[in-house]
């Protein structure tokens, strides 16, 4: 069983910038190689054909990782995923299919039929590519944890599999997080710790040697190399740690607000609009930020009767009638395009107890939750071009008289609502979209290439700056033997 567990020092420390360089440097060298996350948590997900033709559904960082793997995405590349619903409770999607939802009071009872999924997962993997890069969770140390893990120790101990922890030195103390790091793990785990990654580093490496050397000798571990920080490395997000704006160079560019929903979800739906030259893309919380948009964006969300709610409560549902009165368009994906329409029912109570909400009234739909998720990869045309993208949702949509169809959902004047996410990224779409809305003219970039070339990048990347040689050696043939034991308060 070959394979590499990537863990950090804590989230967002770079894990997925590390395995997803990984798998597209090997995958260049011609190792057949599939990224895996046991479990993870994020609104942010993508359809997948399953083995049966019915589409699945998988967090967006390990479709991406496949697409730099050279592999076709599947379930047990994800096994678990987590859509947050309220800070308190998550739904489960389980091997791609909606699986019920687990609270923090029951935490510990579910993971115990979670782990056995995600393992059985793994080891399906394990047995049908020469290496598995998978991606850890949070951080390894969170000791309080550790009883029910499944995604960092406790799977790299089920596969017997070396790792390597990633610390981000952008945010400073990353040589005092490798160690506290190792020291607060069993003597077991530690045993699989083979050595460190440091990310984002910025300025003279010469400045950097000694504290390396000082962290090889006190932990007895390699450091595997250091990469550089880049202003073109950009990945498909997660989750709303790295959620940011897309600024544009030109000073006349049009203004793209995105409204950042609480439950905010797929916000990748608006990376295309970013690479546009003419585009300024903002995230914006407040009504004051909606006033000077050209186009304003409401995205997906987990929670659309709740975050409906929160839009009302801080005036967002003023200024955007606002926006619409003067004339600007307007575009709702998905959760976002409901909440556009007359009604939000959920009669059933899979989003919560509240059994519906008044919508916006921008748009003559309805929507009604039902308890069995539409999961798809819808294809048809927009603006006389072609138009592809997927869905995830619980909404039926109900279309009056008074809208058009558009996109699988609707259109009346400049306000425009669609169920299909990531249809931006298609290139003639996206043009025809904009000329409609702005005016503007194609540019020409196409997403898909952009996305290519930024995997290839980081693949660079990873191959100039870090031990492949040494990595793939230690996927092959396991973590070295007789690595030191590294008491609490060590050294």
């Amino acid at each position: 069983m070959a394979g590499l567990l990537v863990a950090g020092t804590a989230s967002d420390a770079g894990k997925s910038v590390v395995t997803t360089g990984l798998c597209r440097a090997l995958a260049r060298r011609g190792v057949k190689v599939a990224p895996y996350k046991a479990q993870n948590m994020s609104n942010n997900s993508m359809v997948c054909i399953g083995p049966d033709g019915h589409g699945v559904e998988i967090g967006r960082a390990q479709w991406v990782q496949a697409m730099a793997a050279r592999a076709t995405p599947e379930a047990a590349m994800n096994p678990v995923l987590l859509k947050p619903g309220s800070d308190r409770r998550s739904h489960v999607v389980l091997m791609g299919r909606p699986w019920g939802s687990v609270a923090a009071s029951d935490w510990l009872e579910g993971r115990r039929v979670l782990a056995h999924a995600a393992y059985t997962a793994f080891d399906d993997l394990a047995g049908r590519f020469e290496v598995v890069i998978a991606e850890g969770a949070g951080s390894p140390a969170e000791t309080n944890l550790r009883v029910g893990d499944y995604v960092n120790m406790g799977l790299a101990r089920h596969g017997r599999l070396p790792t390597v922890v990633v610390g981000d030195i952008d945010r400073g103390g990353v040589f005092a997080a490798f160690l506290g790091t190792v020291a607060l793990l069993s003597p077991e785990d530690q045993s699989l710790i083979a050595g460190f990654v440091i990310n984002k580093f910025r300025g003279d490496m010469t400045l950097l040697g000694p504290g390396l050397c000082d962290l090889e000798k006190v932990t007895g571990r390699s450091v595997y190399g250091t990469l550089p920080w880049h202003p073109d490395v950009w990945l498909d997000s997660e989750d709303a740690l790295d959620l940011q704006g897309r600024r544009a160079a030109g000073m006349k560019a049009h203004r793209v607000a995105v409204v950042r929903l609480p439950r905010i979800s797929n916000f990748t739906d608006v990376d295309a609009l970013g690479l546009e030259p003419d585009l300024d893309v903002v995230f914006v919380s407040d009504s004051r930020g909606l006033s000077d948009a050209d186009l304003v964006v409401i995205p997906g969300t987990r929670a659309t009767v709740a975050d409906l709610g929160w839009m009302r409560e801080r005036g967002l549902d003023r200024a955007v009638a606002a926006h619409v009165a003067a004339g600007r368009p307007l575009l709702g994906i998905c959760g976002g395009f409901q909440m556009l329409g007359h009604e939000v029912c959920d009669p059933d109570g899979v989003e919560g107890s509240v059994p519906g909400i008044k919508g916006l009234g921008l748009l003559d739909v309805t929507t009604t939750f039902a308890p069995s998720k539409v999961l798809r990869l819808p294809q048809g045309t927009g603006f006389g071009a072609p138009a592809a993208g997927y869905e995830i949702h619980h909404g039926r949509i109900t279309r009056g008289a008074g809208a058009d169809d558009f996109l699988g959902g609707a259109r009346m004047g400049r306000v425009f609502g669609t169920m299909w996410h990531g249809s931006l990224e298609g290139d003639a779409l996206r043009a025809a979209f904009l000329r409609e809305t702005l005016g503007i003219e194609p540019s020409g970039i196409c997403f898909a290439a952009a996305r290519e070339r930024r995997l290839d990048l980081l693949a660079d990347l990873v191959e100039e700056h870090l031990n492949v040689d040494a990595v793939l050696a230690l996927a092959r043939g396991g973590a070295p033997a007789g690595l030191p034991f590294l008491p609490p308060g060590a050294p």
